[in-house]
């Protein structure tokens, strides 16, 4: 690798950085006309690598915990569901019944009517006379 002391006395990179490393502003030395990066510690890299893992490993903690939580959640409304169709089970019935009458009345109605393409069709034949007539 290249490389050139400047008057100041650091050693400077004249190539690129490697896949990895942090891109530092390059230095300008006025004095020798020379570009370059100014050699970076490995140790550096080594400690933001550390920082890094860390903070993944917290994150998965995290999600880990996350997805406890949730679960547990969902198994205590389940209880708890369970228990209300045991101690009500008329009741529970009754409601599933209102509630699967509401579920087809909305499909119903948000169906598009079946009797358009006739009336289409109609339209159709009566524009057709029309212009037959009008020949």
């Amino acid at each position: 690798m290249p490389r050139r002391k400047n008057t100041v006395g650091t050693t400077l990179d004249t190539e690129g950085a490697k896949i990895g490393e942090p891109v530092p502003r390059a230095i300008i030395d006025i004095n020798t006309a020379s570009v370059g990066v100014p050699r970076q510690a490995e140790d550096d890299l080594r400690t933001e690598l550390s920082a890094l893992r860390q903070q993944v490993d917290r994150l998965q903690q995290q999600v880990i915990s996350a997805g406890r939580s949730a679960k547990a959640g969902a198994e205590e409304a389940a209880r708890q569901t369970g228990a209300l169709v045991k101690h009500y089970p008329l009741s529970s019935f009754a409601l599933m019944a209102a509630v699967a009458g509401l579920l087809a009345l909305a499909s119903r109605q948000l169906s598009p009517p079946r009797h358009r393409g006739p009336s289409a069709l109609r339209e159709l034949k009566d524009l057709y006379e029309r212009m037959r007539e009008r020949i």
